[in-house]
């Protein structure tokens, strides 16, 4: 065999290159303006932008349609059920504050929670120009159109409720023409004379309707006594001011409203003969004016009467008509007589406070009581009425709970709530307590006794040692003045000599 033939060339495949793995740093531009911003960045800062990174996904979640229809159906399905209104209240916030207001006066529900517009907006407004007590009034008023919104009294077109502010002036409030009753504000009212004559625009440029207006000042001009008038013509009502009838006696509501005058309305009081007819026909204590075929009308010397005669003719007109429908006419309904119920009926409600006045508390006026509750009511959903209330609902506190009335420094007890349970140790803590403060407070007098000491092993001893016993008579020893001891140093006082504390003790002793 050749040597060539004996060499043998041994080949090894070259290592497998193993693939470069990217590292966070290598894709990292050190030279990057954006790269250097985050770099320089504090930490403050780089959290506040992953908040706003956060919230904008949260955003977007609420806003988007699946979500929105998920909240529905589970808004459904809570009130099927019926069992929760808590939870029911909250879901329809949150649905209400996701899909926003719908339009104005016309919610989704009876209440709508949405962008509420606060009635009381007078703070920064300029308010020289008002009488004495037109704020409240202001408030009161746009309270009441916010109420007769909810209430579904609204009608856009000749429906207004209006209040005489001043007397000496006969100024009115009344709201703009192109403002719903759900956009009413203290500030945006419009003050305006008997003749319709512009005193105070309010913070719009509306003007008022002088149709509309016209009924009002003619009953302001024949009836000094009233102060506020509502009119509505919702369809209850109007169906009512249709009928040959009237309102007929076949409700607790329709005695409540005693005298009712009826006026055949043509659609203006602009002519002295028709005023003339009008004040005939209201006379001088009727509350109730039904316009035929356009509604009624309330009257009241204040807004809370007003506001209850109306509810009460709205209410009695709602039950003639479903009593008229269901009965197939006015042979077949069971009338009242009202001679005969009135005093049970409108003479206790006249009476201020549904006769439940007592001569030691406040006197409530007609429709006080239940005009309040209503502005309880509009407060607790947000509607910021800025109502003063005659009685609020302020639970006081326990006299024994207040600082003021009894301070730290008059006695060591401290009251304690009986309904909370006290531990043992606490309980035996405040009994040594008071223990002590007896003993410390009580004058008592003590008498010095020689008695035998005790040996170890229980022997008498000839010796014996003085102690000091609390007398059982005091006019056997010797008298003195009661001191009362409020400091543990008082007969040591501090920083003294103990050697002289020491020759003193010795002395007292001999």
């Amino acid at each position: 065999m050749s040597a060539d033939a004996s060499q043998v060339v041994i080949t090894t495949p070259p290592a497998a290159t193993m693939p470069h793995k990217e590292r966070y740093f290598d894709r990292i531009n050190e030279n990057d303006p954006e790269y250097i911003r985050e770099r320089n960045m504090s930490p403050d800062l780089r959290q506040d932008f992953n908040m706003m990174e956060q919230r904008k996904r949260v955003t977007q979640i609420l806003q988007s349609p699946a979500f929105r229809e998920d909240l529905e159906c589970l808004i459904q399905e809570q009130m099927k059920k019926g069992n929760n209104p808590t939870g029911l209240l909250a879901l329809q916030q949150i649905a209400d504050y996701i899909t926003g207001s719908t339009f104005t006066g016309f919610s989704s529900s009876a209440l709508s929670h949405g962008m509420i517009t606060p009635i009381n907006d007078l703070p920064g407004v300029d308010t020289s120009s008002f009488v004495k007590g037109e704020k409240l009034t202001r408030c009161k008023l746009a309270s009441l159109y916010r109420l007769a919104d909810l209430f579904g009294w609204a009608h856009l077109p000749n429906a207004y409720i209006t209040v005489r502010v001043s007397k000496e002036h006969d100024h009115i409030l009344i709201i703009p023409r192109g403002l719903s009753f759900s956009e009413a504000s203290a500030s945006n009212l419009v003050k305006v004379n008997i003749l319709g004559d512009v005193v105070d625009q309010g913070s719009t440029a509306l003007s008022i309707d002088s149709v509309g207006f016209s009924p009002h000042v003619a009953i302001y001009s024949t009836r000094p006594d009233v102060r506020c008038v509502i009119h509505i013509h919702t369809p209850a009502t109007a169906a009512v001011s249709s009928m040959k009838c009237g309102i007929l006696p076949i409700s607790q509501e329709a005695l409540i409203l005693g005298d009712v005058a009826y006026y055949n309305y043509q659609g203006a009081l602009d002519e002295q003969e028709e005023r003339i007819q009008l004040q005939k026909v209201l006379g001088p204590s009727c509350k109730v004016l039904v316009l035929r075929n356009h509604g009624v009308v309330a009257l009241g010397e204040t807004l809370e009467e007003a506001f209850h005669y109306i509810f009460n003719v709205q209410l009695a007109c709602e039950t003639q008509v479903h009593a008229l429908a269901g009965a197939g006419g006015i042979d077949n309904l069971l009338l009242l007589d009202l001679q005969k119920f009135k005093p049970s009926t409108h003479g206790v409600a006249a009476m201020g406070g549904g006769g439940v006045n007592m001569a030691s508390q406040h006197k409530w006026k007609v429709g006080e009581q239940e005009f309040e509750a209503l502005m309880r009511m509009l407060d607790n959903l947000g509607y910021r009425t800025g109502y003063a209330y005659r009685q609020p609902l302020v639970r006081e506190k326990p006299r024994h709970k207040s600082d003021v009335e009894i301070p730290a420094t008059v006695t060591a007890f401290s009251f304690e709530d009986d309904t909370v349970p006290l531990s043992p140790l606490k309980f035996l803590a405040q009994r040594q307590q008071r223990e002590k403060t007896r003993w410390l407070n009580s004058p008592n007098t003590y008498l010095k006794v020689n008695v035998p000491e005790e040996s170890w092993n229980g022997e008498a001893s000839p010796r014996t040692k003085i102690t000091w016993m609390k007398a059982d008579d005091s006019s056997k020893t010797s008298g003195g003045t009661p001191i009362k001891i409020e400091d543990p140093n008082q007969f040591v006082p501090l920083n003294t000599n103990p050697s002289e504390v020491l020759e003193k003790r010795n002395k007292v002793r001999e």
